[in-house]
């Protein structure tokens, strides 16, 4: 009867001791959990990834004849470029070696082609073909003066 009476004051006790604790964890568990305005807030604040820049096999790669005659450049260069005159490309066709003339400012710096130094860095960009508006108005301007001269 003793060991009755024991074991009913034990389960009372283990059941006031778990009535506590979740009284706490309720309390806790309620102060936790932020509202969902500040989550949604930090989700549209993230920011936008930035584009991967990419070396001179990743440039050349879109552009006939893989660039060969084509102007390249390191973005941070001023008034310096190559032009492509011979590439060759490894397996994988991201890297590999290439060969060109440098150009300063427009015009050829030198006439022999040189290795490119840096080629596998992630820095490259296409320099456009500039058309010379001079040379189709001077063009333009002598056609018509023959046309005067044959009259």
């Amino acid at each position: 009867m003793a060991i009755l009476a024991n074991r009913a004051a034990m389960e009372r006790t283990f059941g006031l001791l778990k009535n506590s604790f979740n009284l706490i964890r309720s309390f806790s568990a309620s102060t936790a959990t932020p509202p969902t305005s500040s989550t949604s807030a930090t989700a549209t604040s993230k920011k936008p990834k930035r584009k991967k820049k990419k070396n001179l096999f990743e440039v050349v790669q879109f552009l006939p004849n893989w660039g060969i005659g084509y102007q390249l450049a390191k973005t941070h260069w001023v008034g310096l470029s190559y032009q492509i005159t011979k590439i060759n490309l490894y397996k994988d066709g991201r890297h590999g070696k290439a060969w060109g003339i440098v150009h300063k400012d427009g015009l050829g710096a030198a006439d022999a082609p040189r290795k490119i130094s840096g080629v596998h860095k992630r820095c490259w960009k296409y320099i456009p073909a500039k058309k010379t508006i001079e040379n189709t108005n001077t063009t333009m301007e002598s056609t018509p003066k023959a046309e005067v001269e044959a009259a």
